[in-house]
């Protein structure tokens, strides 16, 4: 059997994440995954879990008005999070099916300090990480999780990651729904 899955996203890492966490949970399916363009209805750099994960229901909802006819729409929110002179980054996955929907929170890094600063005069995350870094569009690549591990985790693993854990109720039908 094969799976229609929309990805609120053209970033191919988002699609990559989507495409290998299905897989991973759903051994014996194909899936067909097309990326969407859709409004988060968020800020640009979305700030605190709350606005986040609004960003990645908004998404999920907006692919699924645009392309109904699918089995899952999976919409993946990153932001950031101030913690006094700190900050970090992590990321909500959002999973709706005809059934249900699943919800979960990528691993969270903090960012060093140039890269917060630039962040706090109104700079994305994924910009802010090129100018330091001198890279090209890393947020359609490794991102800053990628940059700051040297590749041990980047943004596809960790995306994955969260992918795989807003399945478990798809997964786990029998004690997910009521």
């Amino acid at each position: 059997m094969t799976y229609k899955i929309i990805i609120a996203s053209l970033n191919p890492v988002k699609i990559e994440s989507v495409k290998q966490g299905f897989s991973k949970m759903f051994l014996d399916f194909d899936f067909e995954c097309q990326g969407v363009a859709v409004p988060s209805e968020v800020n640009d750099q979305p700030i605190g879990t709350t606005e986040t994960l609004q960003g990645a229901m908004n998404r999920c909802r907006n692919a699924k008005a645009k392309i109904p006819n699918a089995d899952f729409w999976v919409g993946i929110e990153g932001g950031i999070e101030k913690n006094e002179n700190e900050m970090s980054t992590f990321a909500w996955i959002v999973i709706q099916s005809i059934n249900g929907f699943g919800k979960s929170k990528t691993g969270t890094l903090f960012l060093p300090p140039q890269v917060v600063k630039l962040v706090n005069q109104g700079i994305e995350l994924g910009e802010a990480d090129d100018i330091v870094f001198g890279g090209v569009n890393s947020k359609q690549k490794g991102g800053a999780a990628g940059i700051l591990t040297g590749g041990v985790i980047d943004r596809t693993k960790l995306y994955v990651d969260g992918v795989v854990l807003a399945l478990i109720p798809f997964k786990n039908k029998n004690i997910y729904q009521e």
